[in-house]
């Protein structure tokens, strides 16, 4: 039977997990699940925020799917200790390196959008973003004192053409399934390694996919084309800071942060790593409040990208929708639902 690896960490993360139980007990009966302690609660219980035992039982499951990590009681532990060092940790032990990040605008959500609804109706983007590579992992990475006094932070941005090329691929892949367009966004104007991403994705482009349209933005202009005019966008392809940036502005296009999922992918086979985009809001954490939609269309990735059961991710795609068509809405949405109680709409739907 598939197992799903549920990590429901720090803040909210345990309540909308608690959500895709739910659903996945109602839809995917034959599917295994198995907790693990992540995060701010792994390093409370067990001295780190991930354990050997959690990473061997990641890399033996079929999918991850994991809730949020970090708080505000963890600020002043080691760095190599805080919750987000075991986030950073799981996805390069389980090597998932294409971030996919849908930017979907839910026709009953338009009118939610930080813009006019007529700019974001229909919006469909999907972000690729680098995952394991870049200034979060490059070295070195140091505070270091000067001999005047001054303190001096040094982070390195690095990355190799088999690394811009793997997840490139992806990118045009997924265009290819949908409208054929790939952008591709860097600061080769100052950057090196943005320079060396241009060469490279063009490289791979006339090489392989000469089928999709391909075009290249700098960054900045591409986070001021994103309120502009966001459906201009396909499929965009970015590194690691540039991709999480870019990805939580895209997310508010489509009226709420807790409304996005997102997967993480590595080579053919291995398990796929399922996440909201939407943190541990800690400041929401416990009160049943939080919207689970966004967990529960991770889990409607998991079961599309590596449990492949498209029929399942389609059946509950579409109970989402109804739920929403039929008012179904939490507080960041504007309503008055419990976290459980859109959990309800959606099993209801289904």
């Amino acid at each position: 039977m598939p197992t799903l690896l549920l990590l429901p960490g720090d803040g909210i993360g345990p309540e909308v997990t608690a959500q895709v139980r739910r659903v996945a007990a109602r839809l995917a009966p034959d599917l295994t699940l198995i907790e693990r302690p992540f995060g701010g609660i792994s390093f409370d219980t067990l001295g780190t925020p991930l354990s050997d035992e959690t990473i061997a039982t990641a890399l033996a499951a079929d999918a991850v799917l994991m809730g949020a990590v970090g708080g505000p009681q963890w600020a002043s532990a080691p760095r190599d200790k805080r919750p987000e060092a075991g986030l950073l940790g799981l996805r390069q032990a389980m090597g998932v390196y294409a971030n996919l990040r849908p930017a979907l605008c839910f026709d009953a959500l338009a009118g939610g959008s930080a813009l006019k609804a007529e700019i974001v109706a229909g919006l469909d983007i999907m972000i690729v973003r680098e995952l394991t590579g870049g200034v979060y992992f490059g070295q070195p990475r140091f505070i270091e004192t000067l001999a005047d006094g001054q303190r001096r932070g040094v982070d390195t941005q690095v990355y190799t053409t088999s690394e811009i090329e793997r997840v490139s691929r992806v990118a045009f892949e997924l265009a290819r399934g949908r409208r054929n367009k790939v952008t591709s966004c860097e600061k080769s104007n100052v950057m090196e390694t943005g320079l060396l991403w241009r060469e490279v994705v063009t490289a791979l482009h006339a090489r392989d996919y000469a089928d999709v349209t391909l075009e290249h933005m700098l960054a900045d202009n591409a986070a001021m084309q994103l309120v502009k005019n966001p459906r201009q966008f396909d499929v965009i392809v970015t590194d690691n800071l540039f991709g999480d940036i870019l990805s939580d502005e895209a997310a508010m296009l489509t009226g709420g942060i807790g409304l996005l999922p997102s997967a993480a992918l590595g080579e053919a086979g291995k398990p796929g790593l399922y996440e909201p985009i939407h943190g541990s809001a800690p400041d929401i954490a416990g009160q049943g409040v939080a919207n689970p939609l966004a967990a529960i269309l991770s889990f409607e990735m998991a079961l599309r990208w590596s449990l492949g059961r498209d029929d399942l991710a389609d059946r509950l795609f579409a109970a989402v929708k109804t739920a929403l068509d039929g008012g179904a809405r939490t507080r960041d949405l504007g309503g008055e639902l419990s976290c459980a109680a859109m959990g309800d709409a959606v099993l209801g739907a289904l």
